[in-house]
């Protein structure tokens, strides 16, 4: 039976905001606040990107289809991709959501659609079913692009062991710098998750002061170590990274906000 079929909101996941109402639980640091695929939306989100083509599909996701469902087939579907896809970078997710199950159901061995049915499902806290897409996009392809995302879901749900595998995984693989950060957050909290907030600060703490060029993942780690800093007791400290942020991208997610809070 294919993962992709018979998912409805009754068996939703609890919520980034219902995670966050639990003052235990570390709150994510790179995906619910800052945007992206285009600008690392969060989950290091990589959607098939449309073209000028005429079903707006760029021409590896084309490729994509016909191989997984035949010509005749990948051409009726492909513009309700593209609808799909417009619709999640637009947020909105239900829309895409109804548009890419149908698509799956039909080829379940299309990588693009597969991982863009698990990035909407991850947006809509639907974890459990998140898994399933990108475990079947990482099969399909053995691409490391959305292992944070896929580590994310399992931290929502406390698999602190697939957690720590996926992080292992993606540090051996080392696909790029910015996805190894990313991977990094998630790892540091779901440290942060079981108590061990010195561990999570050990994992992430690099700092880009200094540095001539500062990267935005550097600028995401930053973040995420001064929430930590904090939370130990450390607001000098914390202070001293925000301030850091702040220096290179003073519209980083609320940076500004949580300094004066800590002033």
């Amino acid at each position: 039976m294919d993962p992709t079929r018979g998912r409805e909101g009754s068996e939703r996941d609890e919520s980034p905001a219902e995670r966050r109402a639990d003052p235990d639980v570390w709150e994510p640091e790179t995906w619910e606040e800052v945007k992206g695929p285009e600008q690392a939306k969060r989950s290091q989100t990589r959607s098939p990107k449309t073209s000028g083509r005429s079903s707006g599909l760029a021409e590896d996701v084309l490729s994509e289809l016909r191989r997984a469902m035949g010509p005749a087939e990948a051409a009726r579907m492909a513009p309700r991709l593209a609808q799909a896809i417009r619709a999640y970078e637009r947020d909105r997710y239900h829309d895409a959501l109804r548009a890419l199950r149908s698509i799956a159901a039909v080829a379940p061995g299309a990588p693009a659609v597969r991982e863009l049915l698990g990035l909407t499902l991850y947006r809509l806290g639907r974890w459990r079913a998140a898994i399933v897409e990108l475990d079947a996009f990482h099969a399909l392809t053995t691409s490391y692009d959305q292992h944070p995302v896929l580590a994310d879901c399992h931290r929502a749900l406390r698999h602190w062991k697939a957690v720590d595998q996926l992080w292992d995984d993606l540090r051996r693989a080392s696909p790029g710098a910015e996805l190894v950060a990313e991977g990094r957050i998630v790892a540091a909290g779901a440290l942060a998750d079981r108590g061990d907030i010195a561990g999570a600060i050990q994992l992430l703490q690099r700092s880009p002061a200094g540095r001539k060029r500062v990267r935005p993942h550097d600028l995401r780690v930053s973040y995420a170590l001064a929430g930590l800093y904090e939370r130990s007791g450390d607001v000098p400290r914390a202070r001293e990274l925000l301030r850091v942020v702040a220096a290179h991208d003073p519209d980083f997610v609320d940076v500004e906000e949580r300094l004066s809070a800590l002033s």
